[in-house]
This record gives C-alpha cells, sequence and structure tokens, in this order.
C-alpha cells in the first residue's frame, strides 16, 4: 500500500492532504448507463451471474476507467453477497430489484450461517487480483460493504421498501434479536474487507444507504456503534486500512458518526448543505460527494452550477468528487464527460 500511497491521489487525499485536482469517481459508475455494461448484461444472465463471474466482474470495474479515466476503480459487487455468504437466498429480479428470503421474525436468524462462508465470495477475491493486474498505476481500486444497519434492512424485508418500516419494526419489537443479527453482520462484514484488503483493494467504502430513515437515538445505536466496530476490527488486521464511511441521510449525525467512527474519510448526500459540510465535517476529515444524481441527469446550466458550488466550498481542503448516491441509469454519457472535464479544468 505504501507504494501506492505516493502514486494515488485517492489515498493522498486519505490522509488528509489536498489534491490540487481532487481526485473523482461516482458511485454506480460501472453500471446500466454505460452501453458495454448492457452488452455484458444481456449475456451473462442473473445480476449475480455477473457478481460471481470473476473475469466479468473485473471487465464492468474496468470499463468505466477505460471510458473516462476516473481516478478510482470501484469493484464491482453488491452488498448483498455478505447475506449470500450467510447462507439466506439472494436472487435479482429483472425491473424489481433484489428479493431474499425474508428474516420475517427472531426464529428466522436461526436459518443463518454463524460466520460467513468465504469460499462462497472466493470469486470476489480473484476478481480483486484481475482488476489489480490492469488498472492504471495512478488509479486507486476501492472495495465496499454494506453497514451492517442497511443490509439488515434487506434481510429481514426481503426486499428494499420506502422507508425500511419491516426493520426498524423488528429492531423495536425484538431488540435482542436485532442486535443478533446486526453483531453477526459486523463480524461478518469486518472479515469480508478484511479479506479484500488482502486481496489487494487500496480503501474500501462502508454503505450505509439507510441511515437516514433512523432517529436520533437509534441512528447510533444501529448505524455508529456497529460501524465503529468494523473500522476496529478491520485495522486490528489490516493496520492503516484506508476506509471512507457513507451514511446517507444522516445530516446533523454526521459530526456524532465522526466522534465515533475513525474512518479516514465520510462521503456526503446531497442533502448535505454546502457550508456545513465545509464548516463541520471537512474541518475535522476529508470528505466526499456530493452532487445530485438529478443534477448529474438533468446536465447543461444546472449540471455546471451544482459542480461549480461543491468546488467553491469543497475544494479547498482535502477532498473527492463524488455524487451524493449512485449514478442514475438514464444518465446520458455525454452529462458524465462534461462533469468530469468541468471538474479537472475548475479546481485546476
Amino acid at each position: 500500500m505504501t507504494e501506492r500511497l505516493a502514486t494515488t491521489p485517492l489515498l493522498r487525499v486519505l490522509t488528509g492532504k489536498r489534491e490540487p485536482v481532487p481526485p473523482i469517481w461516482l458511485m454506480r459508475q460501472a453500471g446500466r448507463y454505460l452501453p458495454e455494461y448492457r452488452a455484458i448484461r444481456q449475456k451473462a444472465g442473473s445480476f449475480l451471474d455477473l457478481c460471481f463471474d470473476p473475469k466479468l466482474a473485473a471487465e464492468l470495474t474496468l470499463q468505466p476507467i477505460r471510458r473516462f479515466g476516473f481516478d478510482v476503480a470501484i469493484l464491482f459487487s453488491d452488498i448483498l453477497v455478505v447475506p449470500h455468504a450467510l447462507g439466506q437466498s439472494v436472487r435479482f429480479t429483472e425491473g424489481e430489484g433484489p428479493r431474499l428470503d425474508a428474516l420475517a421474525d427472531p426464529s428466522a436468524l436461526r436459518r443463518l450461517r454463524p460466520a460467513i462462508d468465504h469460499a462462497r465470495l472466493a470469486s470476489v477475491y480473484e476478481a480483486i487480483g484481475r482488476v489489480k493486474r490492469d488498472l492504471p498505476p495512478a488509479v486507486a481500486l476501492l472495495g465496499f460493504c454494506g453497514a451492517p444497519w442497511t443490509v439488515a434492512t434487506y434481510m429481514i424485508a426481503g426486499c428494499g421498501t420506502p422507508d425500511q418500516g419491516p426493520a426498524r419494526l423488528f429492531a423495536y419489537r425484538h431488540p435482542e434479536a436485532f442486535a443478533m443479527l446486526i453483531d453477526l453482520l459486523v463480524e461478518a462484514s469486518a472479515s469480508y474487507l478484511v479479506r479484500q484488503f488482502e486481496a489487494g483493494v487500496d480503501a474500501a467504502q462502508i454503505f450505509d444507504t439507510w441511515a437516514g430513515v433512523l432517529p436520533a437515538g437509534e441512528f447510533r445505536k444501529w448505524c455508529i456503534e456497529p460501524c465503529t466496530r468494523i473500522v476496529a476490527a478491520v485495522r486490528k488486521q489490516i493496520p492503516g486500512a484506508r476506509i471512507i464511511g457513507f451514511p446517507r441521510g444522516a445530516g446533523t449525525e454526521l459530526p456524532h458518526y465522526l466522534d465515533a467512527v475513525a474512518v479516514d474519510a465520510i462521503g456526503l448526500d446531497w442533502t448535505v448543505e454546502l457550508g456545513f459540510a465545509r464548516d463541520q465535517v471537512q474541518a475535522r476529515r476529508p470528505v466526499q460527494g456530493n452532487l445530485d444524481p438529478l443534477a448529474l441527469l438533468t446536465g447543461g446550466a444546472p449540471l455546471d452550477r451544482s459542480i461549480d458550488a461543491i468546488l467553491e466550498a469543497l475544494a479547498g481542503g482535502p477532498f473527492i468528487f463524488n455524487l451524493g448516491h449512485g449514478i442514475l441509469p438514464e444518465t446520458p454519457i455525454a452529462h458524465v464527460e462534461r462533469l468530469i472535464e468541468r471538474v479537472r479544468k475548475g479546481a485546476a
């Protein structure tokens, strides 16, 4: 990691250094907005077939690097490979998203394995090795996992829901059983990230996509505390591991997250006000974000104004340019090209 630390913009930012031109990558940058992705997807079968085919996963990871020259490649996979490796049935239905065998009551937890089965994830680790062999030296490889709260919401409901009500009700009604599930996911997620680092990723991101649906007390219990434990467990085995936290929707709870979770940078969603981000967050840790994916979809003057505002507020400190969530499938490629050009010229 030391050699790449000197040559990779992302890793320099994660040590607290400001880059004259901030590194840029986009969440879901390998995906349906790319024709080369769609061509492979049509031939591959299910979405999980893509995730568990090392050659295809590596190719999809590299596609946006070849097309756009991003500074970071994020491993092509999914946060729900962890439930799969814990023995829960996971499948993806076209047009409907993930489907799992729901954990509807505490007794259903007995269907899960007591620990993650890394044999089920061997193809993921192989894909990391394949990407590293073909990745340009100045481009960092980012691994990831879902945060326990977010992964648990899918495991309990069996699908995504607008407000993650099933998991919230489960946590209120069965707090001891829910804590057991979170504990299992903490151990599984930390072990998964350790294996990713051992396979060759340069840094990792913890996605807590549904953190924002919780009230403050529950956020601290089910989001902050588990992520604190994951980071500590990873660093115990991989000293100096660089980790980005992304508690989407955390808002004014972000300072509390930073008080406890020893991430190297914090990902911001598009609702975070830029002055608050600069003064209350970036003053303490490097930040990543936070362009509205709809501004990128719109393009033109609204996109330009949004990019310029973010650069004006955040490019003066350690900063990684990204979206506030994943790129939308219908986003025109020309808008992505415009984004990259404006960030690199505007910050220069």
